[in-house]
């Protein structure tokens, strides 16, 4: 896309409302809620975003949503860094797993990537296989990643996938195994427990 104006971000924001607003609820923590309202979080969301329109002028592969999630996000960790004083982390790169307020859901992405893979992670403690995801995923490319983040940590289906991702269910199907591959394939480049696999 040669430009990204305010406009097309308000379009955006008004096309995946129910998405980002479904996502707040998920991960929001509950004491902010005395604070803040699902909308006060979209308002912040948004004039982060207007502040990065280059971010999504670029990169066409990646789909407008994730750049609003990633957004979202960062946002959600600078509101409780301001409100409770908590160390955040930078929510531009994270991955799932990596929400240490949440531990019992990356424990259940690792849970669900494990169920879908075959591969060396199964073949190790839960520390390491959270170590291990993390350095895969954190290596593959936003556009790999963004399919495997809504379907296993966002909750979404393949349809809901296809439609926030502009393309046919059978399309983003086709997508979510060729993530799914490309994850294994870095697990096993990654792992040192490849061999160890084999042994039975």
């Amino acid at each position: 896309m040669d430009e990204f104006t305010l406009q097309h971000l308000a379009d955006a924001l008004g096309e995946h409302r129910g998405r980002l607003t479904a996502l707040i609820a998920k991960r929001m923590n509950p004491i902010l809620l005395k604070r803040l309202s699902h909308e006060d979080v979209l308002s912040e969301t948004f004039a982060a975003a207007a502040k990065r329109l280059g971010y999504f002028a670029a990169h066409d592969d990646v789909p407008v949503y994730y750049k609003l999630r990633t957004i979202l996000m960062q946002t959600l960790t600078d509101i409780e860094r301001r409100n409770l004083g908590a160390a955040g982390r930078d929510a531009y790169k994270e991955i799932p797993i990596r929400n240490a307020e949440t531990v019992t859901e990356g424990e259940a992405f690792v849970g669900d990537i494990e169920d879908d893979i075959t591969s060396p992670v199964s073949h190790v403690d839960r520390d390491e296989r959270h170590t291990l995801l993390r350095s895969a995923l954190d290596s593959m490319p936003e556009n790999v990643r963004a399919i495997l983040v809504m379907r296993h940590f966002d909750g979404m289906g393949n349809s809901e996938c296809a439609a926030a991702l502009g393309i046919s269910e059978k399309a983003a199907s086709i997508r979510y195994v060729r993530a799914l591959e490309k994850l294994q394939k870095k697990l096993l480049e990654l792992s040192c427990f490849r061999e160890s696999g084999n042994d039975g």
